[in-house]
């Protein structure tokens, strides 16, 4: 086994907020919040959202117990309960609020389709869903809320705060002087949060993260990232991924950073405004929609950004290049997997090294194993006080699927350097087997990058009689050709084999809620286009 272990003692980032302990990391989501509200003190005004009504860490904590106390009833104590809601204020309340009442929120991704989310919902033991009359009406999800309503019961927020009189309000704020002696107790192992995978390559899996999980990787970002005490957040990225709880609500949150939330990153013109308009110094999203904001931004929009991290998916050069240009902002890409809680590794201003996705955060040991047909890079192993306690599979006991000794398997083609710098070369999945040869798909779609740098482009691999596999490249690039890139290919000396055979131009590449390529939806055209092109 070839190895890059990180064992012993803890590391600390000489980057860092503050060093790493692994002792503040052993409390539960509840009394990580409440540790925080006292700290920065209960009337700091910390978080807020697009309706513009900033709430204050005892205001989350009153409306966390006014809100628990109705739905306790509704809600099995051994049931979880799935959380269908937009990011903001409101499911920032409604995730405390069960927390408070000892109560395990499964957050579904209402982007993933029906099916996806039924069998999410059986997984996890979903049998109520609490949602918005208001939020379905605007996202248009009137058909996703039918086919819900067949198999559990969709509790509407409305309806349930609507029930909250004086009387309960008064108890609220009661139990808010004294939370500790009110709020359910659990363990800092017990289950936090039921996170589904991104689902980019197939049917998503129900990762769960204990509460010292969550916890953890809040204290490692923290440990390894230099924030400025005043710095604030903007975070328009869902709640139903990982990247959006962590970064975007439970950092900020538990360090006593002010977060704005907004509910959609699809807002590609209205957040730049925000943006400037909130004063925001932290900023996370993925390329795609960054690259986006960009171009809706005036030149003056962005120039308040002190820290902004891009993961999900590679950064390119010319997205890099902007951001520099025209608002002064150097780009930090991470690497993280809803396994992590998300986060594993993260450039850091001072040492931000292009191409990569920075060193690991304290706290993680890793290990690397050769893949066969792969070479220069090897699969990526991680294990750390974030890492999930297994997968939701309800054949094995308590219904989780531990991982061995701990050790989760990324799933990641690696290369780390010898100064921790982490290199994503692709996943494992993500290589084609041509005639013998192993073809990364990330290395073909950053070659059609360098060809037609201001399209997007998304290549998968079909089976193929003749050569084991056949790589097709989707482009939103007009005009794109086989012949170009293979000259490309030729004169930098990359192989003819990354060439694909057939270039199918779509008006736009599919993305999933997260801003993730949808892969899952291009390998289906793809089949369907190359059975019709046989057929004919």
């Amino acid at each position: 086994m070839a190895a890059g272990w990180r064992t012993g003692p803890l590391e600390t980032h000489p980057m860092g907020t503050r060093p790493f302990d692994l002792a503040r990391t052993r409390v539960t989501l509840f009394e990580a919040l409440l540790r925080a509200r006292e700290a920065k003190g209960g009337k700091f005004k910390i978080i807020e959202d697009h309706e513009r009504k900033p709430l204050s860490y005892d205001d989350i904590v009153r409306a966390a117990f006014a809100l628990g106390g109705k739905i306790e009833t509704l809600i099995k104590r051994r049931e979880t309960a799935g959380i269908m809601l937009p990011t903001g204020v409101g499911a920032v309340v409604t995730f405390f609020a069960l927390h408070a009442i000892g109560r395990t929120p499964a957050m579904l991704n209402f982007t993933a389709g029906a099916m996806n989310l039924r069998s999410a919902c059986d997984a996890a033991n979903v049998k109520k869903i609490l949602t918005s009359r208001a939020f379905i009406k605007l996202a248009k999800l009137e058909a996703l809320e039918a086919e819900l309503s067949k198999f559990a019961t969709l509790v509407y927020l409305e309806d349930v705060k609507r029930s909250i009189d004086l009387g309960d309000k008064i108890v609220a704020v009661l139990k808010s002087f004294m939370p500790r002696a009110f709020a359910a107790k659990g363990s800092p192992d017990d289950t936090g949060v039921i996170l589904f995978t991104s689902g980019s390559y197939g049917t998503p899996k129900g990762a769960v993260l204990s509460h010292a999980n969550l916890v953890a990787n809040t204290e490692q970002g923290y440990s390894h990232v230099p924030f400025e005490p005043d710095w604030s957040f903007f975070s328009p990225l869902p709640m139903f991924h990982c990247f959006g709880l962590l970064g975007g609500v439970l950092l900020p949150l538990f360090t006593g950073h002010k977060t704005f939330l907004f509910p959609s990153p699809l807002a590609v013109k209205e957040i730049p405004k925000l943006i400037k308009d909130t004063g925001a110094n932290v900023f996370f999203a993925t390329d795609t929609f960054a690259q986006q904001y960009a171009r809706n931004a005036a030149d003056d929009d962005m120039k308040c950004i002190r820290l902004m991290v891009l993961g999900a998916e590679r950064v390119k050069p010319e997205t890099r290049e902007l951001y520099k240009r025209r608002f002064g902002v150097e780009l930090l890409e991470g690497y993280g997997a809803t396994e992590a809680s998300p986060l594993i590794s993260v450039n850091i201003p001072g040492q931000n090294k292009h191409g990569s996705v920075g060193q690991f955060v304290p706290g993680i040991e890793w290990r690397l194993e050769p893949v066969p047909g792969i070479d220069g890079g090897q699969k990526l192993y991680v294990r750390g006080p974030n890492v999930m306690r297994g997968y939701l599979d309800p054949t094995k006991p308590f219904g989780i699927d531990l991982l061995p000794q701990g050790w989760h398997d990324t799933g990641d083609v690696v290369d780390v350097d010898a100064d921790g710098y982490i290199r994503i070369l692709g996943r494992v999945k993500r290589f084609a087997k041509i005639g013998g040869e192993m073809v990364s798909l990330n290395a073909v779609e950053s070659y059609a990058q360098a060809v037609w740098p201001n399209g997007t482009h998304a290549a998968i691999a079909l089976p193929d009689s003749r050569k084991g596999e056949r790589i097709i490249l989707f482009t939103n690039h007009d005009g794109a050709e086989s012949s170009a890139l293979l000259e490309w290919c030729q004169a930098n000396g990359a192989s003819e084999l990354a060439v694909p055979k057939r270039i199918v131009v779509i008006e736009d590449i599919p993305v999933l809620g997260t801003g993730k390529t949808d892969y899952v939806v291009l390998g289906r055209m793809a089949a369907e286009r190359f059975a019709e092109a046989k057929a004919a």
